[in-house]
């Protein structure tokens, strides 16, 4: 009877380790996701441009700089900018919910480390940032920058390339 007793208290205990490895994955899964960043509008950019603030997440403060560009650019292509007391919203470039995933290869060649995605944006804050702008977090760093995304070329780059329809095309 206390084997049983035993067994049954071991494999409670074996299946709640199991439970919360599980959740850590999931959490560290969450912590790089396309869903776990910051933006907001900082001013009105230069036509065509816009200038944003934008946090990223890395095991060190290079790489957290490199993911925070490019949650800049993946914000104006699919979740759009918030606006502020000075500039008004800006909406995705892509509205279809089920591009990225649609687009698969597309996108994964785009944001590759290096890729075509850092030639629409101008990095406004020079090296690593400092202060409250920089963050020692579970896993690595939070690093907020200031980016100026050039969007109304990486609106006509993702037209050329099919990627989203040109407004002239129609309805």
């Amino acid at each position: 009877m206390k084997r049983i007793v035993f067994f049954a208290l071991a494999s409670v205990l074996l299946l709640s380790a199991a439970a919360a490895s599980a959740q850590n994955k999931d959490r560290r899964k969450s912590f790089s996701s396309w869903e776990n960043y910051e933006i907001t509008t900082e001013k009105v950019g230069v036509d065509g441009t816009k200038f944003v603030k934008v946090w990223g997440f890395g095991k060190n403060a290079d790489a957290a700089v490199m993911a925070a560009k490019k949650n800049a650019v993946h914000a104006c292509i699919f979740r759009g900018i918030p606006g502020n007391a000075t500039a008004m919203a800006t909406p995705p470039i892509c509205s279809n919910p089920d591009a990225l995933s649609a687009n698969e290869d597309y996108f994964t060649n785009f944001f590759a480390a290096g890729g075509p995605y850092l030639s629409y944006i101008t990095m406004t804050t020079d090296g690593i940032p400092s202060g409250t702008d920089k963050r020692k977090v579970k896993g690595g760093y939070k690093v907020g920058i200031y980016v100026q995304v050039m969007y109304d070329n990486l609106k006509r780059k993702l037209e050329a390339d099919g990627i989203v329809r040109k407004l002239s095309s129609g309805f």
